[in-house]
């Protein structure tokens, strides 16, 4: 069993930066893909970051690529996703999940956290 949990959401005006952190406890967690999502109100939850089992590969959707990075270190069993150059576009809970290697479905996930709420002012 996989259980996970994400810390370090706030209110961050827009330009600014933001590191949210998922911590699994389950011994599993290296064998593991894990990906970021966010949902905002009255939308879907989309696909924002994967990185691999190892961190060797990552993946980024095209609304934060070049501002965001993600992370992990298997020794702590955290994933981090390092957010700057923030737009309140990018206002949402964010989830982190663990999955296969570099999927970017949201079906494809079969653990999720709790989210944490990423709030950007104008």
């Amino acid at each position: 069993q996989l259980q996970l949990v994400e810390s370090g959401g706030a209110l961050v005006q827009a330009g600014g930066s933001l590191r949210v952190s998922c911590t699994g406890s389950g011994r599993a967690f290296r064998t593991y893909g894990m990906g970021w999502f966010r949902q905002a109100p009255g939308k879907e939850r989309e696909f924002v970051s994967v990185i691999s089992r190892t961190g060797v590969m990552t993946d980024y959707a095209d609304s934060v690529k070049g501002r965001f990075t993600i992370s992990r270190e298997n020794d702590k069993n955290t994933v981090y996703l390092q957010m700057n150059s923030l737009k309140p576009e990018d206002t949402a809970v964010y989830y982190c999940a663990a999955g296969p290697q570099m999927a970017t479905m949201k079906e494809e996930y079969g653990y999720w956290g709790q989210g944490t709420q990423v709030t950007v002012s104008s």
